[in-house]
């Protein structure tokens, strides 16, 4: 991915011009001192953005003739590691999504145990910080409702993802916070457009948190944590884009 300005940071920072953002946005973006000022507005959009807001409110949802003939990909195509190929060939049977960290009662669930859940269908659009958008329909369970069968704790503050695609020779991390991953249209999809999950859109599961842009949409989760602080995941900011490329951890829509 490119270094990219997203709307968040366009808003947050008001005090700049949009002409001079953005024009030429690609090499303001290279600035490292540049980025520091633009992604510093990021707890107060967070804030401002959540005091203003029903934290409960829904993303919108669209009707099946809405859908996208084609959704592009986002991120990796496919993880391509010998571990993953190996699930991949026996169509997952033997992956199993842990639950831990924070929580009373760790789990260990089969892609089977997972369609057993009960689930949520939802039509929504994607927004890729690249600039485009894509309209599909996801099915799976809430989030909420497998981090209550876990019992997270109350000091639980964040959930932090990791999947099997590999960048700079480690598994690839996401999180979001507790109030977002009990949002109701925050789901683990296993199916997308009435089949499957594919490997390319994430299979065998993936996280979709409605209000947020696509990079906080995690495919290939092989583990949730339950944490306290963000201090010891990756570089401490919460994710692999915001920790390499600067990218808000709050990607909020």
């Amino acid at each position: 991915m490119k270094r990219l300005i997203t709307r968040r940071a366009l808003v947050a920072t008001g005090a700049i011009g949009a002409g001079a953002l953005l024009s030429g946005c690609d090499r303001i973006a290279e600035n490292p001192g540049f980025r520091k000022i633009l992604f510093s507005g990021e707890k107060m959009n967070m804030g401002l953005q959540r005091a203003l807001s029903n934290r409960h409110s829904l993303a919108t949802e669209f009707r099946p003739d809405q859908m996208s003939p084609v959704f592009r990909t986002n991120g990796t195509n496919n993880p391509n590691t010998p571990d993953y190929n190996a699930m991949a060939a026996e169509r997952f049977a033997g992956w199993r999504l842990q639950v831990g960290g924070l929580v009373a009662t760790p789990l260990s669930l089969s892609l089977a145990q997972i369609r057993a859940i009960s689930a949520r269908t939802q039509i929504t659009r994607h927004d890729c910080v690249e600039g485009w958008s894509a309209i599909g329909k996801w099915h799976g369970p809430m989030l909420g409702t497998i981090l209550k069968a876990a019992g997270i704790r109350r000091d639980a503050r964040y959930l932090v993802f990791t999947c099997a695609d590999l960048y700079r020779g480690h598994n690839y991390y996401e999180s979001i916070d507790v109030v977002d991953a009990f949002h109701p249209q925050t789901i683990l999809a296993w199916a997308m457009n009435d089949a499957v999950l594919d490997i390319g859109h994430g299979a065998p599961l993936r996280l979709r948190v409605e209000r947020q842009l696509g990079y906080k949409h995690a495919k290939y989760v092989m583990r949730i944590d339950a944490v306290a602080s963000l201090a010891g995941i990756g570089l401490g900011k919460g994710g692999y884009w915001e920790d390499h490329v600067d990218y808000d951890w709050y990607a909020g829509i």
